[in-house]
Order: C-alpha cells, then structure tokens, then sequence
C-alpha cells in the first residue's frame, strides 16, 4: 500500500468512526455528550501524527484583543440573524420552531442557568470548535489534498454534520445550526484556520440563547 492510500485509508477510518459515535448517540448509547469522546479522537489522531492543537488552530492568535471583539461581534451577529431571519423562514418552512424542550426547565432556575453556560463555554464554544471546525474540517481537508476545493467541500460537509448532530431539536433546529455551523466555519477560514473567532462567537451565541431561555424571552418557548 502506497503512503498516499495509508493516509487516505487512515483519513477515512477516523470518519467511520465518528460516524460510529453519531450513531450510538442517536441510540442514546452516548452518556451526556458525544463532544468528549470525539475530542478524544481528535487527541488520538492528532498525537499519532506528530501534531498539536496548535496546528489545527488552537493557539493566541497575533492580536487577542482584536479576535476576540470580532468574535462577539460575529457572536451577536450570527444570533441576530438566527432570531429574526434564518429561524423564522425555517420554522415557516417546515411547519414547527426547533425542539429546546431539553431546556425549558432552565426558565427561571439561576443554578441551572450557570450550569448551563458553564456547559456552553466547555463543551459548546471550546469543544465543538475543536472538534468539528479544528479536526473535522482538517482532516475532509486532507482526504481531498487541502486545496481550495476540498475546503470548500470539508466546510459543507463537516457543517451537515454538525447540525445533524443536533437532531433532538428536530429539522428546523438541525437545518439552523447547519447555516450557524457554516458561518463559524468561514470564520475559521477567513482568520486563517485560528480557531479564537469561532470559540468566541459560538460562546456568544449559546449564552444569548440561554439568557433569553431563562428569561422566558426565547420565541416558541
């Protein structure tokens, strides 16, 4: 077997296997959230091939300062046009809002709702970056040579699967966090593949959800 169908037959195991943890989440086989066990995958992957974190983004960008202010404003953005546009064309569309019955009874409840955010900025913003715009987006990059096409592909299909990933919200709320997902992953590629920008703004973007959730102002909710 030549390197060149090693990388690729390695390449593609790994995305079974993610696969794998999709399908066992579905089932309810996953404990809490699928989030750690493909982080650990991503660790596996990464180590084996004689990388960091850094490599895949992960590292303070030149101006923190200045990633960070464009990572809320990218965050509130990204809110509002979910709010006021992409939500309601979608919930038009498809007949229902999107299922947060996960997290109604966050409505009014201050230990849950800290709870909550610290979840958001752990395994939401931190981890599911790493994970799907970090990792995933990388290595589709690589099945197909990481040029300007197979980014352009590993951005549309890594995000599918970041929203099918959301499935419990039904198909208005997969199809939302399919757009919102493809919006944090061209913020990774317009900041150079740093992952500051899109941490941040999906940080922003969950805590504004749950603060209007507890206070009873979520639309449909």
């Amino acid at each position: 077997m030549t390197a060149n169908a090693r990388r690729v037959a390695f390449i593609l195991l790994e995305l079974a296997i993610v696969a794998g943890v999709f399908i066992a989440d579905v089932y309810h086989h996953i404990f809490v959230s699928k989030t750690p066990y493909l982080l650990a995958l991503a660790w596996i992957s990464i180590r084996m091939r004689g990388l960091r974190w850094r490599d895949v983004g992960f590292t303070r960008p030149q101006n923190l300062a200045r990633a960070i202010g464009f990572g809320i404003a990218a965050g509130v953005a990204i809110e509002l046009i979910e709010l006021f546009i992409t939500q309601p064309l979608l919930a038009h569309a498809t007949g229902k809002m999107p299922d947060l019955s996960d997290f109604a009874q966050l409505r009014g409840n201050w230990k849950l709702a800290g709870i909550f955010l610290l979840l958001t900025w752990s395994l939401a913003a931190f981890g599911e970056e790493l994970v799907y715009r970090g990792y995933l987006m990388n290595r589709v990059a690589e099945l197909f040579r990481n040029t300007r096409a197979a980014w352009a592909v590993s951005l549309v299909l890594v995000n599918i699967a970041f929203g099918c990933g959301h499935i419990d919200q039904g198909a208005t709320g997969m199809l939302e966090n399919i757009w919102d997902g493809a919006l944090l992953g061209g913020l990774y590629l317009a900041t150079g593949r740093n992952l500051t920008v899109p941490i941040v703004a999906h940080g922003i973007t969950d805590t504004i959800d749950f603060v209007l959730i507890f206070l009873g102002l979520y639309p449909g909710m």
